[in-house]
């Protein structure tokens, strides 16, 4: 192999410990998110509702969809279709916000309520199951590590 090819075999496929963190780490999250999306599925749901019907069971009070798109990183518009989903399915209604008529705001009826305790479930069950696989050592390491990302 020549000077030029080992430049291009350096520059594509790094040969350093350092850099064989990254794709395992970007596997494992894909496979806990396959996990979590699993479970959610067993109950009706998925991350994305399981996420708004856990804020507004937080927040025990109808919240402006602006709020919970922002509580959530997401668009209005992402949100405003999610909520159309979660009121097809009765997790949730729309209401009038009283003080401004301009606003719509999500609550949860207790059918959402119930959904969101039963999310709460499956993922306290993923949570104690991902912690079981780990020494105490290895889940402060992993808790220090994780923490040190941006």
């Amino acid at each position: 192999m020549n000077n030029k090819q080992d430049q291009s075999q350096t520059a594509t496929r790094p040969n350093d410990k350092e850099g064989e963190l990254l794709f395992p780490l970007l596997h494992s999250a894909r496979v806990l998110e396959d996990r979590m999306e699993n479970a959610f599925e067993a109950i009706g749901l998925s991350s994305a509702k399981y996420g708004v019907l856990a804020q507004l069971a937080e927040a025990g009070e109808p919240l402006p969809l602006s709020e919970l798109a922002a509580r959530l990183s997401c668009v209005r518009s992402n949100m405003t279709q999610l909520v159309d989903r979660l009121e097809g399915d009765g997790f949730v209604r729309r209401v009038n916000d009283p003080s401004d008529r301009r606003v719509v705001r999500a609550e949860l009826t207790d059918l959402g309520r119930g959904q969101a305790h039963a999310g709460a479930q499956q993922l306290a069950g993923m949570q104690a199951e991902f912690a079981a696989l780990l020494s105490p050592s290895d889940r402060e390491a992993l808790v220090r590590v994780l923490s040190a990302l941006p």
